[in-house]
């Protein structure tokens, strides 16, 4: 603060900052560049598959993490922090869900996006009314193993007033008739850039599933461009 104003960036002529512009550009090319990389080293990740059955409720009653798939290839879950006696949801991932992206869009590449939290399914419901919220659908594993083998609630099972333990991330699970796995996994601050569609894609086995991508052979790709649509369109 200088003379009780905000500190801001020098003031200079316009070829000046026309030349710092360009200097700026460049450096953010390369981190796309490096991103991309990072983003085709993820495609190339292993799996692991799960052994374990997990139950959910959900709107539509009690379902299989196979049912959360919603039919789809690829299943992104965000692990919000709602542990079972907490009477409001994380602020911090609440700021990720007021970002997520139109699921339309997801659909039309295989993917099903989806919340999971071990607070009852009622407790679920009243906060994403209070919040607004209409997507991505919201289920509760309480009772269920799933959070502790994801590694995103380490409290004690049983034990009143032992579930501050949750912690946020991302899983990222891949089915086929064989089975499920899961694929990826990131938390902290791995979920801040987390928002448009690109990036939850980028997240994924398959990726955004377009012909530039750097994928091993085999991988479900098309043109960019071709296949987007307004969110209302995907049907038509």
């Amino acid at each position: 603060m200088t003379n009780g104003k905000p500190a801001r960036p020098p003031v200079v002529e316009l070829q000046a900052w026309q030349d710092a512009l360009a200097q700026q550009h460049l450096r953010e090319k390369e981190h796309t560049r490096a991103r991309d990389a990072l983003n085709a080293a993820r495609r190339r990740l292993p799996m692991v598959r799960l052994e374990r059955e997990y139950q959910f409720r959900g709107a539509g009653g009690t379902l299989s993490l196979r049912d959360l798939f919603e039919g789809r290839r690829q299943l992104i879950v965000y692990h919000f922090m709602f542990g079972p006696d907490w009477e409001a949801g994380c602020d911090g991932c609440s700021w990720v869900v007021d970002a997520m992206t139109h699921p339309a869009h997801l659909h039309a590449r295989d993917t099903t996006l989806a919340l999971v939290s071990r607070a009852p399914l009622e407790k679920l419901e009243r906060y994403r009314e209070r919040m607004g919220w209409t997507h991505p659908p919201w289920y509760s594993s309480l009772g269920s193993e799933f959070n502790f083998d994801m590694g995103v609630s380490t409290g004690e099972r049983d034990a009143p007033g032992t579930d501050r333990g949750e912690r946020h991330g991302v899983s990222v699970f891949l089915q086929d008739a064989d089975g499920i796995y899961r694929s990826y996994f990131t938390g902290r601050r791995g979920v801040e850039y987390l928002g448009s569609l690109w990036t939850y894609l980028d997240l994924t086995p398959y990726g955004r599933q377009e012909t530039w991508e750097d994928s091993p052979p085999g991988w479900p790709q098309s043109q960019a461009y071709v296949w987007n649509r307004r969110h209302d369109e995907y049907d038509q």
